[in-house]
């Protein structure tokens, strides 16, 4: 089994995903360096990764999403592991987050049926290994200030203001 990767040119910047044997989505982000995504994927999930010309569907998916179709993504399958349960449902509920409607960190642990682990829903955003896919970049601070983002804070606020569109 290997690992097949793609850099697409988005209006965001350059997004690298990588796709396991399934064609689900194991690592995505806002990058060219293939090094700087495969230490996000679970170990167990972790493979040698090879440059592809088109990664299927998802990169299909992906151009819909920019080409002004927001609910392409969820039909983008992605395949995510952790050693936590509650970060793995964690992730499932991101999903669930609409474009255009982000949340703020508080929203997202009651989402997730924890509301006052409010620290460990940050922790499911920082730790998410397929960015754009599993939105992350909708998740806010109280205040509604951006929060961090791994891939740039720029690009989070160009995706939020492309998906509030």
């Amino acid at each position: 089994m290997m690992l097949k990767y793609q850099t697409i040119e988005t209006p965001a910047g350059p997004l690298t995903i990588v796709v396991g044997e399934t064609g689900a989505v194991r690592a995505a982000g806002f990058t060219t360096e293939i090094d700087e995504l495969l230490p996000l994927i679970h170990p167990r999930l972790r493979e040698q990764a090879t440059p592809v010309d088109d990664v299927g569907p998802v990169a299909a998916q992906t151009r819909s999403y920019f080409d002004g179709d927001r609910a392409a993504l969820g039909a983008v399958p992605v395949e995510q592991r952790t050693d936590g349960s509650f970060m793995a449902h964690a992730w499932q509920v991101m999903r669930e987050i609409k474009p255009g409607h982000p949340v703020t960190y508080t929203q997202f642990a009651e989402l997730a049926g924890r509301p006052a682990a409010v620290r460990a829903a940050a922790t499911a955003c920082a730790r998410n290994p397929v960015a754009l896919y599993t939105p992350c970049h909708r998740v806010l601070r109280l205040d509604g200030s951006l929060g961090g983002y791994r891939w740039g804070t720029p690009v989070k606020q160009w995706l939020l203001d492309y998906e509030a569109e």
